[in-house]
């Protein structure tokens, strides 16, 4: 297994961001609700346990079961729909040997990796209409799977790491052009219907009218401030208070967010809120800035992946973490609409961690076998 590794090419780089960042979630965890700090920290060292791991094994042996990994996919979301547990409305964990687990968090890797395998097995007719076709059909009812919890927010980085994958697969410009030619002005007409009273899409039970307060309360914060806008206003006033430094960890001012519960689920979906109000600029730009540095280190695996499925698993993970921060940050800063979304690495929550650990794993082998192949390559040279 170790064979023509080379201990100056271990990605210690990688390994640093991702401690430095898992360590102030943790912290922040710790500040938001301390009875989850036990849970976080024996995620973040079983996560690093598994990824060292993974890091050493071939990520080509995984892909041998690729078939696999979509059955295992459909059949943890349909799991969860079936005998998951109810929260708030949603069903979107259900408990495993005592284990509370969210499987749309492990979809999003399984869906990594199918692909990874499928677009590879099928290169050379990638780019033909029925495989565009057959692929977006495969997609689907994981997509709707997720919809159906409901989970519009995962459901709308699920695709968007399904089209990333699609352009790390090599598939020919045009058929992105002609994704964006419908997509964006059917997003806008549907937008637009879902915003106006009595929607025909809340009528039908397609939205949730939930899911259309978030939008409205977004649009017209100062109509709704005393109802579904009340903690998006809150989170953004909580941030700006903690100026250029912060209050300090583990504040508990009259006026702290989470002492006061202006916020609901502060060390989750929020937890950038708590990062703002007690570590300041300095913090949340540590964050942001870590979680930039892990998606460029994903994508310039990918860059010198040495095949096509390492190249897809290394930029699907960086478009997973990329995507996902995003969408979070935005939504504690006012950008976005609320959504139900944790931020990588620093949210409470063992699947996602775990998820995402286990992916960097791969991301780490990816770089490896690069250099294993290199090292291959100057070995039979020597021989000859």
């Amino acid at each position: 297994m170790f064979k023509y590794y080379k201990f100056k090419d271990y990605d210690f780089k990688l390994i640093l961001y991702l401690c430095t960042i898992t360590v102030l979630g943790i912290l922040l965890v710790n500040s938001a609700q301390p009875d989850n700090t036990k849970k976080q920290l024996m995620g973040f060292v079983a996560g690093l346990a598994v990824l060292i791991i993974l890091s050493f094994i071939d990520y080509h042996i995984w892909l041998k079961i690729w078939f696999l990994y979509y059955f295992a996919m459909i059949a943890l979301l349909l799991a969860v729909l079936l005998k998951g547990d109810t929260s708030l409305g949603a069903k979107r964990w259900f408990t495993l040997f005592g284990i509370r687990f969210q499987p749309s968090e492990a979809a999003k890797i399984l869906l990594i990796l199918f692909f990874a395998q499928f677009i590879m097995k099928f290169k050379e007719r990638i780019n033909q209409w029925y495989m565009i076709a057959i692929m977006c059909i495969l997609a689907v009812p994981p997509v709707l799977l997720i919809f159906k919890q409901p989970d519009l927010s995962t459901t709308i980085v699920f695709s968007l790491i399904f089209i990333s994958l699609l352009y790390l697969g090599e598939i020919n410009y045009r058929y992105f052009i002609a994704l964006a030619a419908v997509a964006i002005p059917a997003f806008i007409i549907v937008f637009i219907i879902l915003i106006q009273p009595n929607s025909v899409l809340v009528k039908k039970e397609i939205v949730k009218p939930y899911q259309q307060l978030r939008i409205l309360a977004w649009l017209h914060p100062d109509e709704y401030e005393l109802e579904e806008a009340f903690q998006q206003q809150n989170s953004i006033m909580a941030i700006g208070s903690g100026q250029l430094t912060g209050k300090g960890l583990n504040n508990t001012g009259v006026n702290s967010v989470k002492k006061g519960n202006f916020i609901s689920e502060p060390q989750t979906d929020f937890i950038f809120t708590i990062a703002g109000e007690e570590l300041g600029f300095v913090g949340s730009a540590t964050i942001i800035i870590l979680l930039i540095l892990i998606t460029i280190e994903c994508f310039i695996v990918a860059f010198k992946a040495p095949d096509l499925p390492g190249r897809i698993i290394a930029g699907g993970m960086g478009a997973y973490i990329g995507f996902q921060s995003t969408i979070n940050i935005c939504v504690t800063t006012g950008l976005f609409p609320n959504t139900g979304l944790p931020l990588p690495f620093v949210s409470y929550g063992l699947t996602s961690l775990l998820v995402l650990y286990i992916g960097m794993g791969f991301v780490m082998n990816v770089r490896l076998q690069r250099s294993r192949k290199q090292s291959k390559e100057e070995n039979n040279n020597s021989k000859i």
